[in-house]
């Protein structure tokens, strides 16, 4: 069974996926879209969970360092029941407190450019968020 994570920020998502054993995750994309247009990524998603054949979609949840749920997060849990209502495939969310910092310290430390990094970083973060829940699992 695989699992598509998401790494859901305003402007982009970052897209990771599992192996089909449920063990590791690997990046895979990063959409464009208008977050006051949730549709505006469907299309896209719609076919990544397609072509991976994936049975779940774990979505991050940014929380605050006090485990309060702020505007971000609010954002993050429409976004899961919008994919959930509209390719009718099972939701999780999954609390990514500083993953987007450990991305970028794991991209700093492989001495990326910022460039390079601005356009992986969303990807990362999204392997990290993937992963922590397989971990979990």
């Amino acid at each position: 069974m695989k699992i598509i994570g998401l790494d859901v920020g305003s402007k982009t998502i970052g897209v990771a996926v599992s192996d089909a054993l449920g063990w590791t995750a690997q990046g895979v994309t990063t959409i464009k879209w208008k977050e006051n247009d949730r549709k505006s990524a469907d299309k896209e998603l719609k076919a990544i969970i397609d072509e991976y054949e994936a049975e779940e979609v774990v979505v991050g949840l940014p929380k605050n360092m006090n485990g309060s749920i702020g505007e971000r997060g609010k954002a993050c849990i429409a976004y899961a029941k919008h994919v959930e209502k509209v390719h009718h495939i099972k939701t999780s969310l999954w609390d990514e407190r500083l993953t987007t910092v450990a991305a970028e310290r794991v991209l700093l430390e492989a001495d990326m450019s910022r460039k390079k990094r601005k356009k992986v970083i969303d990807k990362m973060a999204a392997v990290m968020i993937l992963q922590g829940y397989l971990d979990k699992k």
